[in-house]
């Protein structure tokens, strides 16, 4: 969404990520490696919300967001998601202008 904050763009992003990893959670042999995961990335995007949360989201950012939040709410297979689950906020921190 335009005229967002990095903490809107982030919390936004998150809410996708939640689902995602819920969805990759159904693999049972699984379900460690990717609260490991989850929990590594959301502590990645903790540190940009300390550091940027107040400030604009470039336009671009969300509009890159948005779309990578539409990409992973296609995924109906949990193998799939697991691979999402590092590639999503990879692609998220590069649209913000951030290093993964």
């Amino acid at each position: 969404m335009a005229g967002e904050t990095f903490q809107e763009l982030i919390d936004r992003a998150l809410d996708a990520y939640a689902e995602l990893a819920e969805l990759g959670e159904t693999v049972e042999d699984e379900w460690s490696y990717v609260n490991d995961l989850a929990d590594a990335w959301r502590a990645r995007f903790d540190h940009v919300v300390e550091h940027r949360g107040h400030a604009p989201a470039p336009d671009e950012a969300s509009e890159a967001t948005d779309r990578a939040i539409d990409e992973i709410g296609r995924i109906e297979d949990p193998h799939r998601a697991i691979d999402w689950l590092s590639t999503f906020p990879q692609v998220v921190l590069i649209a913000m202008g951030e290093r993964p």
